[in-house]
């Protein structure tokens, strides 16, 4: 399972990366959110359920810059499972969360991402 895993990841990254809403919309559950702390330098908890993300994607927002993906975890646990990763692009350092359900048909799906990300110096 653990390939399904990581491939469901790899799509993420490579949706992001190359705007690609349409491999996102099938890579993330519908439920899926994105949460982060100290987001864009504005403090406390922001969190960006999966319809505002795309159109982000969509609007340039978000994505669009190629970035170094580095896997440091997988764990799995029957339908659920968390990967850890560390990204890289031209401009920014990211350390990632993932947690993915197995999904109803059989898919492995985001549900949440929690990141945390440094820009450049």
């Amino acid at each position: 399972m653990s390939d399904k895993i990581k491939q469901a990841i790899i799509n993420f990254v490579k949706g992001g990366d190359n705007s690609d809403v349409q491999l996102l919309d099938k890579v993330l559950h519908k439920d899926f959110r994105v949460t982060n702390n100290g987001f864009m330098g504005i403090p406390g908890v922001t969190i960006i359920g999966k319809d505002k993300y795309l159109q982000n994607i969509r609007d340039g927002i978000f994505g669009g810059l190629p970035r170094k993906m580095q896997i440091e975890s997988i764990e799995e646990s029957g339908t659920i499972a968390m990967v850890k990763l560390r990204l890289e692009s031209s401009e920014n350092y990211f350390v990632s969360y993932n947690s993915l359900v197995l999904d109803t048909d059989n898919e492995w799906r985001i549900v949440n991402n929690l990141a945390v990300v440094e820009a450049k110096k």
